[in-house]
């Protein structure tokens, strides 16, 4: 396992506790000196847990090589020829890495394109951190917000509840409804997908739909959003600029794999909220469902605070760790052979994942 290099990235791909699993399984594991510190974890810890540890970024002749980011291409010239690299690529964004990749001879695995069925939940990587960046929205836009969240009667008067929308009800906003509705706020959620109405139903907030117009389901394939037709968007677009103006707190979560961020916020529906309002977007780094956010700043437009971090997940790095290296876990010992003393993958899941073989980039998704 190297250090991570990626600005910001906190986050490391396997902790003592799957050092130790992995260790049973009958690998040796090497870690890079340093690798765990930005997640609390130090080289005692992992070195107690059976891993070796190295000074330098070198692969050591390794046949599977961890990422939580997708490593430099450089990085990985003392890896065994056809090692496999097993990280979240954003084969996407980095698509002349993954081609660096097949040029290297490597076989790169994107954790972030496994399937979404049932035998693959706990290796899925997507659910797991966006299940804690849309916990970690919450308490952004708590701290930032200049008023309480839980209505409270006290002596000297009524301290009315925040009012949070939540805009996207996948993994993230789940969360996010979950956590706001523990702080107190009375909530409020929206989607494209119909389906989500009893899910925000069920924590206990009110599903904000466009009812005018129907047979929109927006579920596209593996259970992802997909875009929403322009008659749907222009209703969808009244409905929340006359809720969203009563709003205390707005956390969008809208993402369309491999294409940038749905606008959910425009700079007038903005303007219509009240001052002291907070909105998180989750989506900035893929360009933001809200027009003017910024990657890692507050950004105030019309008295409202606007805020996005590149990589929220890396703001509660112990955790995010914990979960990120238990996916890993589960995939690699899933498809581990002991007779090879490797894992060897099926098809379904290992044509899904795999991007590059034999020095070619061979995943369907980017040869399309």
């Amino acid at each position: 396992m190297l250090r991570e290099r990626a600005a910001g990235e906190t986050r490391v791909s396997a902790t003592p506790e799957t050092v130790k699993k992995f260790i049973a399984l009958g690998a040796s594991v090497v870690v890079e000196s340093g690798a765990g510190l930005s997640a609390s974890v130090s080289d005692d810890e992992y070195r107690a847990a059976g891993a070796e540890i190295v000074a330098d970024g070198a692969a050591h002749g390794a046949d599977i090589v961890f990422g939580v980011q997708g490593p430099a291409p450089e990085l990985l010239t003392g890896a065994k020829p056809g090692a496999w690299v097993v990280a979240g690529l954003d084969p996407f964004a980095k698509r002349a890495r993954v081609d660096a990749y097949a040029a290297a001879g490597v076989e790169a695995l994107a954790m972030e394109f496994m399937p979404r069925i049932t035998r693959a939940q706990s290796m899925d990587i997507l659910s797991s951190q966006s299940n804690l960046a849309g916990y970690k929205a919450v308490l952004v836009a708590a701290n930032l917000y200049g008023r309480a969240f839980p209505m409270m009667m006290t002596a000297a008067g009524t301290v009315s509840a925040a009012k949070a929308f939540v805009m996207g009800v996948g993994v993230a906003g789940l969360q996010a409804i979950a956590t706001a509705r523990r702080l107190g706020a009375q909530v409020s959620a929206t989607d494209v997908r119909s389906a989500t109405k009893e899910q925000i139903q069920s924590l206990g907030a009110k599903p904000i739909f466009v009812e005018s117009v129907k047979g929109i389901e927006g579920e596209g394939a593996g259970g992802y959003a997909t875009e929403m037709s322009e008659e749907y968007q222009k209703a969808q677009a009244e409905l929340v600029s006359s809720h969203i103006a009563k709003q205390d707190i707005v956390i969008t979560t809208a993402l369309i794999p491999g294409r940038p961020a749905p606008r959910l916020i425009s700079d007038a529906q903005i303007a219509s909220m009240k001052p002291g309002s907070v909105i998180f977007d989750l989506a900035v780094a893929q360009g933001g469902n809200v027009e003017g956010s910024v990657p890692d700043q507050v950004v105030e437009k019309h008295g409202v605070k606007i805020v996005g971090y590149s990589n929220t997940p890396a703001h509660l790095p112990a955790d995010a760790s914990a979960l990120f290296s238990r996916n890993l876990y589960n995939f690699l010992s899933a498809f581990w052979d002991k007779e090879q003393g490797k894992p060897v993958l099926d098809e379904e899941i290992g044509n899904a994942i795999r991007l590059t073989q034999g020095g070619k980039v061979v995943n369907e998704r980017l040869l399309g």
